[in-house]
């Protein structure tokens, strides 16, 4: 059987060929961990006198997660044709808008790790397509970052409430949960949380409560 030019392959056959069995190799499942082609957000709305449209939705091709609440990793993907960290910039605004602290980019040859949390030495190295890490890897570095012990761990990675319709927090929603749980984990008994009109106060404290 012939194997085609790297090159001339599409975006999405590099992430079938080469990016998603790297990933699935070193431990991670579409069942538990791997959301691809995520939306982040909706996309800017966009008004011209009166007509109103979207602009194109923020989209990350992969989203990884430790739990179904807890996302700790992102992985923008490229073609062959560009650089392995090409989808460098691309993948960090989508890991700071998240708070996911570990940033991959690939071309289909690799990985290049960006490590937000400083767990890692040095903060950018290449990884070949066998050594990605496994979930357990970059979860102990995760619990270092957040400073969690046992009790904190299992007030953090409490589910939230998923209902009928499978509705699940927006990307800012579940950064407003997963920070108030934590700093409630910490000891701190007193938390401020400010969110603008219309952005789902009211789902959000009880997604709290229910965690």
């Amino acid at each position: 059987m012939e194997i085609p030019d790297k090159r001339t392959l599409t975006e999405r056959d590099i992430c079938s060929k080469f990016i998603t069995p790297a990933i699935i190799r070193s431990g991670w499942t579409h069942d538990l961990h791997i959301r691809e082609e995520v939306n982040v957000t909706d996309g800017r709305v966009l008004v011209n006198g009166n007509s109103v449209s979207r602009a194109k939705p923020r989209r990350a091709d992969y989203i990884l997660y430790y739990k179904q609440n807890l996302p700790i990793a992102v992985i923008e993907a490229k073609d062959n044709t560009h650089s392995i960290g090409a989808g460098m910039q691309q993948a960090l605004a989508y890991a700071e808008m998240m708070d996911i602290p570990f940033v991959f980019s690939s071309n289909g040859d690799g990985f290049l790790l960006h490590d937000r949390s400083g767990c890692y030495d040095p903060m950018e190295s290449e990884l070949s397509l066998t050594e990605f890490p496994r979930p357990t890897d970059l979860w102990t570095r995760y619990r270092k970052w957040k400073g969690l012990d046992e009790r904190k761990e299992q007030i953090v990675t409490q589910g939230y409430y998923i209902d009928d319709v499978r509705k699940t927090p927006r990307y800012y929603q579940l950064n407003a949960i997963n920070r108030t749980v934590e700093a409630i984990a910490n000891g701190r008994n007193r938390v401020l949380l400010v969110m603008a009109t219309g952005t789902g106060k009211n789902y959000t404290a009880f997604q709290i409560l229910w965690r």
